[in-house]
């Protein structure tokens, strides 16, 4: 009885160190990406302003409609591609990151079930006669878990998948739009 006690305080400690280096993993990676998101719209919004400062310059300088009319269909397209392009950046930035948390847990999921499925079967080899349906019931119990999480894993993939091919569908189409409202007014 005592080798159970010290098996499972053992399993224990070292399941509990696993979930604190896993959440410390995945606050590090997820801070990671917002942090590139912080840089990617600090970017954006200095371009952004640089641009509307030279636009500025150029609207303040036209002297006729015509001129107006020119400057404001040039400026149509360009502005329609960096929207896109960044909204692209944006997705894939979400992406990575997603996959790298993504990534962790699994590998941290699969340790830990192979842990705890060595510990149960440590435990089956040496329990005594007539504890087979307490076995049994443990191993049910943690094959269901396991079959749990692999059925969210799937649902969450499957779910980010989705959103990045409407966020690169949305891209596409906002680009196509600028692009046709851009060669209409030539």
């Amino acid at each position: 009885m005592f080798s159970y006690q010290d098996q499972f305080s053992a399993a224990t400690k070292t399941h509990f160190q696993a979930q604190l280096d896993l959440i410390n993993t995945l606050t590090t990676k997820t801070f990671e990406g917002l942090e590139k998101i912080v840089e990617l719209n600090l970017s954006a919004a200095k371009a952004s302003l640089e641009e509307s400062a030279a636009t500025a310059q150029q609207f303040a300088s036209i002297k006729d409609p015509q001129e107006l009319l020119a400057l404001a269909q040039a400026q149509a397209q360009p502005t329609a591609e960096k929207a896109a392009a960044y909204g692209r950046h944006l997705a894939s930035i979400v992406s990575a990151t997603q996959a790298e948390l993504t990534k962790a847990t699994e590998a941290q999921v699969a340790e830990t079930s192979r842990k705890v499925s060595a510990l149960v079967e440590e435990i089956a080899k040496n329990a005594p006669a007539g504890s087979e349906n307490a076995v049994a019931l443990l191993k049910s119990a943690i094959g269901n878990a396991n079959a749990s999480y692999e059925q969210l894993t799937k649902n969450t993939k499957q779910a980010v998948e989705t959103l990045e091919g409407h966020l690169s569908n949305a891209a596409k189409q906002f680009t196509q739009a600028a692009e046709k409202t851009t060669s209409r007014k030539k």
